[in-house]
């Protein structure tokens, strides 16, 4: 039987029957913080369907509600026969903004960065003309690990014009966003940026720096960022462990103008 927190119904009850708020989400919210401060650490089995139908004192169908809603966020997962467990926790970003790595995790997770090097190099001839400059131009080439909680999360290689790349070598690049410093170190105003992402092989740096399997693919993020005079400032290849990162966007449909109807 999964340990049971202690707290885990005192924070229910707080709430109460008489709450506007539905009781399935009410233990839908209950159980998220107990998985999320770790009182039910990935792959612990939380409380039954019966188990949590006793502790709350509610039908069956509301726990269902409650677990069926925790499974569609992906926090737990169901195993036929054995229960419900925590899923391993994914970073998430929503990219309907353009934020960096740490801005996007926000203040509740530990980011540490690993610089693995930062050398000045001749852009190749895609880098060159992503960065609009001419080929075989010096360009800043920075490869780092993002480590989210400690744990090796994204491997990412940054390429800047040289002169930016000059004023990042005295920055902080262990703690802070290279975003971040741009804005607040060189006062470059960012304004957009072009995304594209695919599964591919890992390359092996990749591999070895995040822990993956030989055969496991990468989530690659391809990030070309404009200041607001649409000038290119920032290129960037960003590695995800496939499985373990999830972009986020939510699409509004543009309706087409409504035509006038012939006489």
């Amino acid at each position: 039987m999964p340990a049971r927190p202690s707290n885990l119904q005192n924070s229910y009850s707080a709430l109460g029957a008489n709450s506007h708020v539905p009781l399935y989400q009410q233990i839908k919210d209950t159980l998220r913080a107990a998985i999320l401060n770790g009182q039910y650490p990935p792959h612990s089995r939380v409380p039954s369907e019966s188990e949590l139908q006793e502790m709350f004192e509610v039908s069956r169908i509301t726990i269902r509600q409650a677990l069926g809603d925790l499974q569609k966020e992906g926090l737990i997962f169901k195993v036929h026969g054995k229960g419900s467990f925590v899923s391993q926790p994914k970073a998430v970003q929503n990219i309907t903004s353009l934020q960096g790595f740490a801005e996007a995790m926000g203040d509740e997770q530990e980011i540490v960065n690993h610089v693995v090097s930062f050398d000045f190099v001749a852009a190749n001839a895609q880098v060159a003309s992503k960065l609009a400059l001419d080929e075989g131009s010096i360009v800043a080439e920075i490869h780092r690990v993002r480590l989210l909680n400690r744990k090796p999360t994204s491997y990412e290689v940054t390429f800047l014009p040289e002169a930016l790349g000059k004023k990042l070598q005295r920055a902080d690049l262990v703690t802070r966003d290279i975003f971040l410093i741009l804005e607040n170190d060189c006062g470059v105003a960012l304004g957009s940026a072009d995304l594209g992402i695919e599964a591919i092989p890992a390359p092996a740096a990749v591999t070895r720096a995040l822990g993956m399997k030989k055969e496991q693919p990468a989530l690659r993020v391809e990030r070309l960022t404009y200041d607001d005079a649409l000038r290119p400032v920032d290129y960037e290849h960003l590695y995800f462990k496939g499985g373990e990162f999830q972009y986020r966007l939510r699409l509004d449909r543009k309706r087409p103008a409504k035509t006038p109807r012939r006489a």
